[in-house]
């Protein structure tokens, strides 16, 4: 073969009038029709004996007069089909499909074509063949190219020919090696033709073939099939999405099909173009009002028709299908019918009232149906997004069927769910409930339902018998306990108060809640003592945050909170700082704690005075000292409210933090780092480096003024609660500005500014006024000058403060000049106490060395005592000399002192030496008395 030794854009793969080896030298497009067909039939006997010539095959079939030549050309294709019985070289396969191509357009006049057709389609699901390893890839653009146009063949008017070409797809994902190679050739690999396929963009023409076999219901099963097999690739699933795969499969989902074949396979695709492209890109395609109509119709019918285990799972997967559609707000759900037929479903068992869309329905407790439950209960909290379907919801008993499982539950019977089938389902009901519930508030309240939460919660936290399952993902954390029970239900609760409504805060404590709830608090509290656990974290900020609301702006709640509620609220602000960041939920805890506490504490006296009790505001500022910025907003918040008692300053003056630091030094600080994270310009003192706006930070220099309306706040103004530097300023106004202890000179700079925080707030407004007016229109000469002196009196705050600095530096230079100069004073002191130190020493060495020098010093020493002496001679009596006999020392005579005056019957004994006296011990003489008798 001739032919086969030459790669693809040789001159022997062209359609060019070449001369064929087959052919005589002779033939040419001139020659008449009896030449031709002698040509031809001598072509065909030539190639009986040799290898066969794909040109040759190609020019036969395009022959002009191919009418007359119909059994040559069958020979040719069958000589084509057995020459590569065991599978198509590679680089032929551009020829292959070229012949294709020509018997395809012969088909629709000659039957006789099909079955040739048929054969070389089948040839091309037998693995490729090639002679080099790189074969694979030079002749990729030429393969993907060839198996794309078989989804191109699904034009031919055969249904032989289309089963073929779709039987050809799937087997390429059941590759099986052939009997005999060709020699030399080894097969492709197994997933050549899949990433052929993929390359060449198969999946979509296949798609857009549907529409050629509408009414052909074996031949559309067969497409299905194959296009299941390509939608396992996330490349071909994007192809097909390319051609609206989704919406065209949807609309196959009601067709007639004894088998169910039709339904399952296009909800097989649907369920791959799901997972493999883009949901959003799928569920936009779907949410025209003719597919949620043949969607609706075929769960419809699967749910009361279908009794077969596959039913129900196929019932199913189209529930979830039309979950995902129903979360796209485009979708007509409502308009179609199919959001209430969904509501109605989902309380049919609960709500027990019979309803014409459900009418023959009957469901069992199969773990089918059981999924079935919980697909629609997710679906109810899908639709409570959707405001339209609001109505909907509060007309079909939704509410009564979800407070339904806000019960414990009982043992179960033979024909019930089990215990974990219906914890789950009960947990879920819960959650579902805490959306629903802030929609339909009044049938919240209409249906008690607050009452049956606190007795649910009740029995939570109560001795009963109960061990969670916790097999489902509302479950998770509540193994052995009933935790998740409690934290779902307290979802609930949370829910329906922050919408701060007074009928539902009312109801809440008439029956007792902030009381309950502070049990709640302490049962968690001393569970999470054993172990910190996210789900115990949520559950008592969930708590915090209720009581919260609860409490707000009512006095008698605060008092019912007070002291119960401040013990077990101050062990959350002693919280470990490393805890914050542990991830498990103690930040959002510490917040929710805080917010508790500005909620529930202050405001009344009772609960603040309380509060102050316990050193409450000693961690407060414990917790502020960590200069965390997240925290410090709230923090200095909270401060400021209870400095409207009198007895918090003393508090907060008396509080001493690291190194003795106290709480205006800290505030003082904050101020400085709030400068900083500002951008406020200060010189390398602390002083005001920019008296025209001497708070601004570098943002606030950044803007531009805009003219804006007097309603709209300027930007002067909005930065005031952008920081926290108007509460320290606040805090530090009633701490006062006056004998502040602990601070430092560069504390006393940077209060100078504090103080004249207002002034300069005053002063930025005025000039943000300014430039607008000066941008709106030009102020008259009067109005100019007025302008002009505020102005300069914010300007001259400023000049002032700066000068009030430099003199507060300068005060401080002299002082530390001072303190230097009386620490010289004292080392020099100590100094000169050292030499004399050192020279009585010097004289203590030469008096014990030098026997002349020692006498020298006796005589010295004798007569300054005599000088010493008083002249007058007014003393009486006995006269004793102050001197020792025999002492030969110039020193101190110590505490050895002769007494000679004392009688002998004193001392009970003979008289005492001259030179050492006796000394007397002590003793005492009942003791005495005691030994002698023993």
């Amino acid at each position: 073969m001739a032919s086969l030794a030459e790669p693809p854009g040789s001159p022997a793969h062209s359609r060019s009038p070449a001369r064929s080896p087959g052919l005589s030298p002779s033939v040419g497009p001139s020659r008449c029709g009896g030449e031709r067909r002698r040509a031809a039939s001598d072509a065909v006997q030539e190639t009986q004996v040799g290898p066969v010539d794909l040109n040759h095959a190609i020019k036969l079939l395009e022959d002009a007069s191919s009418s007359d030549l119909e059994d040559e050309q069958l020979k040719v294709l069958k000589k084509v089909v057995k020459s590569f019985e065991n599978g198509l070289p590679i680089k032929d396969l551009t020829q292959i499909m070229d012949i294709l191509n020509l018997c395809a357009e012969k088909v629709n006049e000659q039957e006789a074509f099909v079955e040739p057709v048929c054969e070389l389609i089948k040839l091309c699901g037998l693995p490729f063949q090639k002679k080099k390893l790189s074969d694979e890839v030079n002749y990729s653009a030429a393969v993907s190219k060839s198996i794309a146009q078989l989804g191109c063949l699904m034009r031919v008017p055969s249904s032989r020919v289309r089963i073929q070409i779709c039987k050809c797809i799937i087997s390429f994902y059941k590759m099986e090696l052939p009997k005999k190679l060709l020699p030399g050739y080894q097969p492709t690999s197994a997933n050549y033709k899949i990433q052929m396929a993929e390359l060449g963009g198969l999946a979509e023409t296949l798609v857009l073939s549907l529409a050629l076999v509408e009414n052909q219901l074996t031949e559309k099963l067969w497409v299905l099939k194959a296009l299941e097999h390509l939608s396992s690739s996330g490349v071909n699933c994007r192809h097909m999405m390319k051609a609206q795969a989704a919406s065209r499969l949807c609309s196959y989902l009601n067709g007639t099909d004894p088998s169910g074949q039709l339904v399952l396979r296009s909800s097989e695709i649907l369920w791959n173009l799901l997972e493999n492209t883009s949901k959003e890109e799928v569920v936009n395609q779907l949410t025209s009002l003719e597919c949620i109509h043949a969607l609706k119709e075929a769960f419809v019918d699967r749910l009361i028709n279908g009794f077969r285990h596959s039913d129900r799972q196929l019932r199913n997967d189209l529930l979830v299908i039309a979950t995902l559609v129903a979360e796209n707000s485009a979708a007509s759900m409502i308009e179609s019918g199919f959001t209430m037929l969904l509501i109605v479903l989902a309380t049919f068992t609960e709500a027990k009232i019979p309803n014409p869309l459900l009418k023959g329905l009957k469901l069992t407790y199969s773990y089918e149906d059981f999924e079935m439950k919980k697909l629609l209960f997710n679906i109810i909290g899908i639709f409570s997004k959707d405001p339209h379907a609001v109505q909907l919801l509060s007309e079909n008993d939704v509410m009564p069927a979800l407070l339904d499982y806000v019960k414990p539950h009982k043992k179960p019977g033979f024909h019930d769910w089990s215990a974990a089938q219906y914890e789950e389902l009960q947990l879920h009901a819960i959650a579902i409930l805490a959306s629903v519930a802030p929609l339909l508030i009044d049938k919240y309240l209409s249906c008690q339902a607050n009452t049956l939460l606190l007795v649910f919660l009740e029995w939570c936290i109560g001795q009963d018998p109960f061990f969670g399952q916790g097999n489902s993902f509302h479950g998770t954390g509540g193994r052995g306990s009933k935790l998740a029970q409690m934290r779902y239900s307290l979802r609930v609760l949370k829910s329906v108060v922050s919408l701060y409504d007074d009928a539902v805060s009312l109801n809440l404590c008439d029956q007792g809640a902030i009381s309950q709830l502070l049990d709640i608090l302490k049962y968690t509290a001393n569970k999470l003592e054993q172990k910190d656990d996210a789900i115990l974290l949520e559950i008592q900020a969930n708590i915090f945050f209720i009581l919260s609301v609860l409490c707000e702006n009512d006095v008698h709640r605060k008092e019912l909170f007070s002291y119960e509620g401040v013990d077990l609220l101050i062990p959350f602000i002693q919280m470990d700082p490393k805890k914050l960041h542990s991830g498990l939920g103690h930040n959002r805890l510490l917040f929710s704690a805080l917010d508790c506490l500005w909620s529930c504490v202050i405001g009344c006296y009772i609960a603040e005075d309380y509060f102050l009790e316990q050193q409450g505001i000693f961690f407060l500022l414990d917790l502020l000292a960590l200069k965390q910025k997240n925290l410090c907003n709230v923090i200095l918040g909270i401060l400021s409210e209870f400095c409207d008692n009198p007895k918090t300053i003393i508090h907060i003056s008396a509080w001493r933090g690291e190194k003795d630091q106290t709480a205006a030094k800290l505030l003082i600080q904050l101020w400085r780092q709030e400068e900083m994270d500002l951008g406020v310009q200060r010189d390398r003192y602390g002083r005001i480096a920019d008296v025209k706006r001497p708070i601004a930070g570098s943002f606030q220099k950044e803007q531009e003024v805009i003219p804006m309306p007097s309603s709209c706040p300027s930007f002067a103004i909005v930065e005031i609660s952008e920081n926290i530097r108007a509460k320290l300023y606040s805090l530090l106004c009633k701490l006062g500005f006056e004998n502040l202890p602990g601070l430092s000179s560069k504390d006393f700079v940077t209060l100078a500014i504090i103080r004249r925080y207002i002034d300069f707030k005053v002063g930025e407004v005025w000039s943000e006024v300014c430039a607008e007016l000066r941008e709106e229109f030009r102020p008259i000469g009067s109005d100019e000058e007025i302008l002009k002196v505020i102005s300069e009196v914010s300007e001259n705050i400023g000049k002032m403060v700066t000068a009030y600095q430099t003199e507060l530096l300068e005060n401080r230079h002299q002082q530390d000049i001072q303190e230097e100069e009386k620490t010289y004073t004292q080392i020099r002191a100590v100094h000169k106490q050292k030499e004399m130190v050192n020279k009585s020493w010097e004289n203590f060495l030469i008096r014990t060395s030098n026997y002349e020098a020692l006498k020298k010093a006796k005589r010295l020493q004798e007569k300054s005592i005599e000088a010493s002496k008083s002249k007058s001679k007014t003393q009486k009596g006995a006269v004793h000399s102050t001197d020792i006999k025999g002492l030969g020392t110039t020193v101190g005579s110590g505490h050895l002192v002769t007494v000679g005056s004392t009688p002998s019957q004193l001392v009970e004994g003979p008289p005492a030496h001259k030179g050492l006296p006796l000394k007397k011990i002590p003793y005492c003489e009942e003791a005495l008395k005691k030994n002698k008798k023993s």
